[in-house]
């Protein structure tokens, strides 16, 4: 079962009051019921359980095996703070949204869509069927969900389907800094730290409100040169979040062909600059080659992993530590290096699993400067 709909409501008689939660998972078309949740929560308030419906449902499609859900609710204050558009200000709510947030991240996709009451009805009975047991002083036996049995073993795997992988995944989202004097004229640019251009200021601003939208970006970190922090601060800012500077994220170091283009380091290095674009090992004059980059930044992979397991981060680089991060998780060849092209402040991400697995979720996305454009 690849594509859900959950659909969750709450409710609470007294707000707060006697509370409870319904929740149900339909088939993409919704003409098949695939799980139920419904459950008293005690005293509450209406925000909180409709909170844990969007929590059980979340649980109940994860539990059949689903990996991309349409949420459907009739709170308009929880879609609002799932999708990233309204802060999460009281103190009840923050520790739901980021526990939802963090279920939202084990799926390929999750959209959240604001339904009349009059849409919600199914979830709205099972709410208040859980309220009623509760007053009454009845214990509600759990309703049995026909497709939950027979995929229990999905249950432990937060991975995408076909790889196999297992358990939470850090996923790492790649974004290149913005435009520089130097990639303007496509000069070598590695080592030497311009600032960035007015246009790259502007894509850096562009991503920052691309993602400063999102809830389940955990930490930044970023390359030591300027462009990156530059870039990497941007979103910082939109997300009230530190900028971690990790040396190993530096871009290569390309010697003597630093500040040339491609034509003047072929004219003047014609033999070495032609073994270089195809031989990983082949080093610059005075430079380091891209096995030498690979070592580093699989190790700074590693870093990574191990102090931010199971977060996603935000990783503001350069092109070269991101095609090599993005041919770690693919495990491919050298190729890629010559072939994959990474637009400037272009968006991708990838996945590491503590069993060793890895997936890449998107590639070179520039959908967020089209307004640049």
């Amino acid at each position: 079962m690849t594509r859900v709909v959950a659909e969750a409501d709450g409710g609470s008689r007294g707000n707060p009051g006697p509370a409870g939660y319904g929740a149900v998972v339909f088939s993409a078309d919704r003409s098949e019921v695939l799980a139920e949740r419904r459950s008293a929560l005690g005293i509450a308030t209406n925000n909180v359980a409709e909170y844990k419906g969007l929590i059980a449902a979340l649980t109940a499609a994860a539990d059949i095996g689903a990996r991309e859900v349409d949420v459907r609710m009739d709170s308009k204050l929880v879609v609002e703070q799932m999708s990233g558009r309204w802060k999460v200000k009281h103190l009840d709510m923050i520790p739901l949204q980021r526990e939802a947030a963090e279920l939202a991240r084990r799926f390929d996709s999750v959209t959240y869509e604001w339904i009349p009451r009059a849409k919600n009805s199914h979830a709205d009975a099972l709410a208040n069927e859980a309220m009623d047991a509760a007053a009454e002083g009845i214990d509600l036996e759990p309703k049995p969900d026909p497709v939950a049995s027979a995929s229990a073993s999905t249950t432990q795997t937060a991975s995408p389907g076909w790889t196999g992988a297992m358990g939470e995944p850090t996923r790492l989202l790649l974004l290149r800094h913005g435009q520089t004097p130097m990639s303007v004229d496509r000069r070598y640019s590695g080592r030497g730290n311009p600032d960035l251009t007015e246009l790259g200021r502007r894509q850096a601003d562009s991503a920052a409100t691309a993602l400063g939208s999102r809830t389940d970006i955990d930490a930044i970190v970023a390359s030591p040169l300027a462009r990156a922090q530059q870039t990497a601060a941007a979103t910082a800012r939109a997300l009230g979040l530190p900028v971690t500077t990790v040396d190993g994220l530096i871009e290569t170091d390309f010697g003597d062909w630093e500040g040339l283009t491609f034509a003047e380091a072929t004219a003047r290095y014609p033999e070495q600059h032609q073994a270089w674009m195809g031989d990983t090992s082949v080093v610059p004059p005075n430079g380091e080659s891209f096995d030498t980059v690979r070592t580093r930044i699989e190790a700074t992979r590693d870093q990574l992993i191990t102090e931010y397991a199971g977060k996603t981060v935000l990783v503001v680089t350069h092109v070269t530590p991101i095609k090599l991060l993005l041919q770690l998780a693919l495990d491919v060849g050298p190729s890629l290096l010559y072939r994959l092209h990474l637009d400037l402040a272009s968006l991708s991400i990838a996945e590491f699993y503590p069993d060793g697995g890895a997936s890449v979720r998107l590639v070179n996305d520039t959908a967020h400067l089209a307004r640049l454009a």
